[in-house]
């Protein structure tokens, strides 16, 4: 794929307060960024117990890490407020918004925004179901099923049913139909593990990964393509994208100071047990710790969080970050396109570490996106 083609996104702020927020999203638009983001959490990845002064200085400014607005009410926002930047969520999931909502949600942002949405989804995170009372079994086959669902309501003209083993649909409709009569919006799949990489070949328009080494970007996306041809689907009609973690700094060994901050090292905590292992190391919460399945940020308290963080392996962070200068950042970049990635999604965490690096880094980002733009 030539550089001209990649596409360039960035995650959107999901903090109070409110215009400040939209008015980056126009922002970003106006700097030619191609896609805005917004992370779906009711509680963010940073336990509270170490949002405190000695460890960010943001925790003077944002009383806490789990300040949130909700990401969709954000979207549909931007959506009347922009022209022609894409929009979507990294990622919703199918338990808290149950799929006929999203299929009619999703439906309705892409009338506002004239057909720029993205429904970005997955299969859900302890974090966001346990600790507020919504069941949670066999999330991959829940998440299956649920795609199916909304497949079938945007597609079928008349009622539907649905007899499944966490769903039961009886003269269902869903009258809405994509803007100007156009496609519907593309689904965009969160996945990892092999199940979920085939069900992204089977049922899925995109592929949104959280920052993976390039070797491991290279073997999942084989996956998807070939569950893709086993469904008779074209691979190349499926978007390889990848939502990456940046720390930016016109200096390296910044970046790796950085790097090395506890908020930073937090971001370790939701991969599993098995992720650890391929570094000589062991889960810092618990030996087979599944990650996303059992991590919730409220339930660790400060003492557990800086112990564990010890435990973290700096090449593993080097590899689930993207760091580095502009350049290197670049390079980085460079290497997943030759591999197959169409759609890169920026997400700034520099300045949770080092307040005072925000506007810098953004500079840093801005010099990314234009580099890939003169191209």
């Amino acid at each position: 794929m030539d550089l001209d083609e990649l596409k360039i996104g960035i995650e959107a702020t999901s903090i109070p307060p409110f215009k400040v927020g939209i008015e980056s999203v126009k922002e970003y638009e106006l700097q030619g960024y191609d896609s805005v983001w917004w992370f779906d959490h009711l509680m963010n990845w940073i336990p509270e117990s170490i949002w405190t002064p000695d460890i960010t200085e943001l925790a003077r400014i944002v009383k806490s890490p789990h300040e949130l607005y909700d990401a969709i009410i954000l979207l549909a926002i931007a959506a009347w407020n922009t022209k022609n930047i894409l929009l979507g969520t990294a990622v919703t999931e199918t338990l808290r918004r149950t799929p006929a909502s999203l299929a009619q949600t999703f439906l309705t942002i892409d009338h506002l925004s004239k057909g720029r949405a993205i429904l970005g989804i997955g299969a859900g995170i302890a974090a966001n179901i346990l600790p507020y009372g919504i069941q949670w079994s066999k999330p991959v086959s829940q998440f299956e099923e649920a795609i199916e669902i909304i497949r079938l309501l945007w597609e079928k003209d008349d009622k539907v049913d649905f007899n499944g083993n966490f769903w039961t649909m009886k003269d269902a409709i869903l009258g809405l139909k994509p803007y100007k009569k156009r496609k519907y919006p593309p689904i965009w799949i969160g996945a990892h593990e092999r199940r979920m990489l085939e069900i992204t070949g089977r049922l899925g328009d995109g592929w949104l990964p959280v920052t993976i080494d390039p070797d491991s970007y290279r073997e999942k996306l084989k996956v998807i393509r070939a569950s893709a041809k086993k469904y008779g689907r074209n691979p190349e009609e499926i978007v390889p994208a990848l939502y990456c973690l940046c720390i930016l700094d016109e200096q390296s060994e910044v970046c790796h100071e950085i790097l090395n901050s506890p908020l930073m090292k937090i971001f370790a905590f939701p991969k599993t047990d098995e992720d650890f292992k391929r570094y000589g190391a062991t889960h810092p919460l618990g030996e087979n710790f599944n990650g996303t399945r059992d991590y919730i940020p409220t339930r660790c308290d400060k003492d557990t969080v800086l112990n564990a963080i010890d435990k973290v392996p700096t090449k593993m962070l080097e590899d689930n970050f993207l760091l580095g200068t502009p350049d290197e950042i670049i390079g980085r970049i460079e290497e997943y396109v030759r591999l197959g990635l169409k759609h890169i999604i920026l997400c700034n965490v520099t300045y949770l570490a080092d307040v005072h690096k925000m506007n810098s880094s953004q500079s840093c980002m801005t010099k990314v996106l234009n580099y890939f733009k003169s191209h």
